[in-house]
């Protein structure tokens, strides 16, 4: 069986997202930036069905830097009179309203600490599971030195995203690197169900977890 024919698979949306973030001294990241790209089975390939994108304006304590704008092209006008993170993810998560959902990221831990640090605004975004296209390519790729986002664009001969560093341009690359790792895994029969997809690439949501209450 090939994994487009099982059914959890074919069931399953899979929301391709990434955030660019302010990353203030002492505190957390802070998004300014994020994107989100839904692709869903038809066929033999993974379709777009809808996407999202929008500026956040961060907080005081994590003002955007000289080298944020440097790396991303965001500057302080653009962010200037943006809604903040919480306004963004609630509004982006009521359009998780037709699971099963799969969020997918590149590096998945910076985006699962990110929905966490909202997780009242998102509820159900950061109680949504992820894969982790890092550990995908690593799994697939195992002879590359690095599987950072870059090489993998140039391994795959994926055309260099215009506006790389802002979060529409990443997830899309994002997008047809996954395309292409499962394209390859169909010639390999490495994964044959979603479930071994994330046996090797799942990574858990930490909203959807209990927090550990006081022991006194």
């Amino acid at each position: 069986m090939n994994l487009i024919n099982d059914e959890e698979f074919q069931a399953t949306c899979f929301v391709v997202i990434d955030f660019e973030t302010t990353t203030p001294a002492g505190h957390r990241p802070e998004p300014i930036d994020v994107a989100t790209l839904a692709l869903r089975q038809q066929a033999d390939q993974l379709v777009e069905t809808g996407r999202f994108t929008a500026l956040i304006r961060p907080p005081e304590h994590a003002p955007l830097t000289r080298l944020d704008t440097e790396q991303t092209g965001i500057t302080p006008d653009m962010l200037r009179g943006q809604p903040d993170a919480a306004t963004v993810l609630a509004r982006l998560d009521t359009r998780l309203d037709e699971p099963p959902y799969l969020l997918v990221a590149h590096n998945a831990p910076t985006e699962v600490g990110i929905l966490y640090d909202y997780r009242d605004a998102c509820p159900r975004l950061a109680a949504t599971d992820l894969l982790d296209t890092v550990r995908l390519a690593r799994a697939i790729y195992p002879d590359l030195t690095s599987h950072r986002l870059d090489l993998l664009i140039h391994h795959l001969g994926i055309p260099w995203p215009t506006d790389r560093h802002r979060a529409m341009p990443d997830v899309e690359a994002t997008a047809e690197v996954f395309r292409r790792i499962l394209q390859h895994a169909a010639t390999t029969s490495r994964w044959r169900t979603l479930r071994q997809l994330r046996a090797d690439a799942g990574v858990d949501a930490k909203g959807g977890k209990p927090e550990q209450g006081a022991l006194f």
